[in-house]
């Protein structure tokens, strides 16, 4: 490491082949497979080595989705290749490599001892998740890709691939010819003149930064993730379907899905007014308890709110957001007490919920009883992180989980700025809808992508140092020097509040009005944060270039989900309305909401920081007709043997 001057400031450097961003499952695999593969030339740079989505979220059963293994179950590449891009909105191309690669990289794992069961002659026994119909999933319970994060982590270690801790990546560098490198900011180490600031000099980067998880306050997110994708959007990289997102019922206290049995028991919803009056609000929207009963339980299995669902299990997300942010009153499920209609017993429930209860030996009263019978662990859980289901109500919100849009790339995961390539869920390689588990393959499949095509195609040069200084354009201001801005803890506050304004007007209820005025708020934030750049204190500028890059993301999202509302209408996980929602029991929730636009699903809506936002048809499948000798002699072209 040695310094460069940056405005008289001397500034620490790092040099690297290779940068990876951020030390997840996507992160950590990226390393590992460069080193692998002879690129030794690696540097990897963390906010917080144990932060991050992959090591601190989990659900009900945490899935990894790839190629059927069990027998009795045919299934192919391609077969795998059109599940995926079913989704609506999906390329071909990246469907077909994630399927492709699904078996390379699910065995890697295997083969670093993460604990996916077997049966008693090794045979890796699958199930089916949501929009699939194939048993290609897999799991090591709610923690899967905290095993794989923690089994990835041990490779780096053991290879000694250096990782710069406490430090956020805050801006990406180009020139005309691609990536130049990074600037960081050190969070441990701002009190110099330097304010923290430090530069990554390098050709290629692998960004593994998570979903933009600080958007919403309604979110089941762990509170360490944040994501960085306003970065990507600032260095000018197309992205794509940002306004497709997947929500469903959460707890608050404790971010944690609330899927599974914690439906399928059967738990009471109440609400609670400002004056503490509490009711059990489902009882108002439904002729027969009965009714509500069987659409509860069918949240265990159909957890993300879903517009093809509104007036089935997704039903139950529109009324908790009516009661919370129409209503001004807090929501919670309670395993304390039946809900009304199992006075009498379960014999009015349906078919599909009784036999579920009755195989499972629990037709008992009380949720938290039946909870006990099925899921013992749910219940410890909660009780680990401060909260007795036994004797408290437990508080929800329907939450912002996974964002399927970010970072436009291409079959190897690079973006269309070269030597820049995003995987993850930073990388918007989902549609609509993703089968259940897809996320965590695609975390492994993309970062081996992208590391193979540095170690193979990879760019070379390495930038000038002046170039390097002349690319940095947000941040420089940062770096000058002012008189501490008088105001700037209370704009910071302003720039973090307006999650909550995204979680009421963007999150699955949407309506295009309030959507570009908030566009127009968070325009005029970011306008006052520029002021005052020089004027930051110190110990608030990881908090600030965070806030910061919330906001241009929350433009960007507003920008795509205000063409989106307008063209496609309500589809997967977005709901377009007339706020508020002024619906009853008698209401016709078809004529509440805007149609799906069926033309616009083999297109992606793609977003520029600067440009009106546009649509472009997917990507085809491509066809593998190769002949095994032709296919051989390019391989060993491309990999120069």
């Amino acid at each position: 490491m040695d310094t460069l001057k940056v405005l008289n400031k001397c500034i620490p450097v790092y040099r690297c082949g290779a940068l990876v961003i951020g030390t997840g499952c996507a992160g950590y695999n990226a390393a590992d497979w460069l080193y692998d593969m002879g690129y030794e030339d690696v540097l990897m740079v963390t906010e917080g080595t144990y932060m991050g989505t992959s090591r601190n979220t989990g659900s009900d059963k945490q899935t990894y989705y790839k190629l059927a293994l069990q027998s009795g179950e045919p299934d192919s590449v391609t077969d795998m290749a059109k599940a995926l891009a079913a989704g609506i909105s999906v390329n071909g191309d990246t469907a077909y490599v994630e399927a492709v690669n699904s078996m390379r990289s699910f065995m890697k794992l295997v083969n670093l001892n993460v604990p996916f069961p077997t049966n008693e002659f090794g045979e890796f026994v699958g199930y089916q998740t949501d929009h699939t119909t194939t048993k290609r999933a897999t799991s090591c319970g709610p923690l899967t890709s905290k095993f794989m994060t923690e089994a990835l982590q041990k490779q780096v270690e053991k290879k000694n691939i250096p990782v710069v801790d406490d430090t956020i990546i805050v801006e990406i560098l180009k020139n005309e010819k691609g990536v130049v490198g990074a600037v960081g900011l050190n969070t441990k180490d701002n009190a110099g003149p330097n304010k923290g600031f430090c530069l990554f000099v390098t050709s290629n980067i692998i960004a593994a930064t998570g979903g933009p998880a600080a958007v919403y306050s309604n979110s089941v997110y762990p509170p360490s993730q944040t994501g960085m994708t306003g970065m990507f959007i600032d260095a000018g990289a197309r992205c794509v379907n940002l306004q497709e997102w997947q929500y469903g019922i959460a707890s608050v206290d404790f971010r944690w899905n609330l899927s599974g049995t914690y439906q399928q028991v059967l738990p009471k919803y109440v609400s609670i007014d400002e004056n503490g009056v509490e009711r059990e609000f489902l009882r108002d929207y439904f002729d027969t308890p009965e009714e509500f009963l069987d659409l509860v339980f069918l949240k265990g299995y159909q957890w993300p709110f879903d517009c093809a669902k509104i007036d089935g299990s997704s039903l139950i997300d529109l009324l908790v957001y009516h009661e919370e942010v129409e209503l001004g009153r807090k929501v919670y499920m309670d395993f304390r007490t039946d809900p009304t209609g199992l006075e009498n017993g379960f014999d009015k429930l349906s078919k599909e919920t009784y036999d579920y209860l009755a195989n499972s030996e629990a037709l008992m009263s009380l949720p938290i009883k039946r909870l006990e019978k099925m899921n013992p662990a749910a219940i410890e859980l909660y009780r680990s992180h401060g909260i007795d289901l036994y004797t408290e109500l437990l508080r929800i919100t329907v939450a912002a989980q996974h964002n399927n849009g970010g970072a436009a790339v291409d079959v190897n995961w690079q973006t269309d700025i070269p030597g820049l390539y995003v995987v993850g869920e930073a990388a918007g390689t989902f549609g609509v809808y993703r089968p259940g588990g897809s996320a965590l393959n695609s975390t492994q499949v993309g970062s081996l992508r992208a590391a193979e095509h540095i170690r193979y195609a990879g760019r070379k040069d390495v930038a000038p140092d002046d170039e390097v200084i002349g690319a940095i354009t947000v941040t420089k201001a940062y770096l000058e020097d002012g008189d501490t801005c008088p105001c700037a803890a209370d704009l910071l506050k302003q720039a973090q509040s307006m999650n909550w304004d995204m979680s009421c007007c963007g999150a699955h209820i949407r309506d295009c009005k309030p959507l570009a005025e908030l566009k127009t708020k968070a325009e005029g934030i970011l306008e006052k944060m520029a002021a005052c750049a020089a004027s930051v204190p110190a110990e608030l500028l990881g908090a600030w270039l965070k806030a910061r890059d919330m906001l241009v993301t929350q433009i960007a999202m507003a920008d795509s989900m205000i063409l989106a509302g307008t063209e496609i209408g309500s589809r997967g996980g977005a709901a377009f309305s007339k706020m508020p929602l002024e619906f009853d029991s008698t209401a016709d929730l078809r004529k509440i909401f805007k149609g799906r636009n069926e033309a616009f699903d083999n297109k992606l809506l793609y977003y520029k920081k600067g440009a009106p936002c546009w649509f472009e048809d997917a990507r085809p499948m491509p066809e593998s007709k190769d002949w095994f000798e032709t296919a051989w002699a390019k391989y060993k072209e491309r990999r120069s043997i």
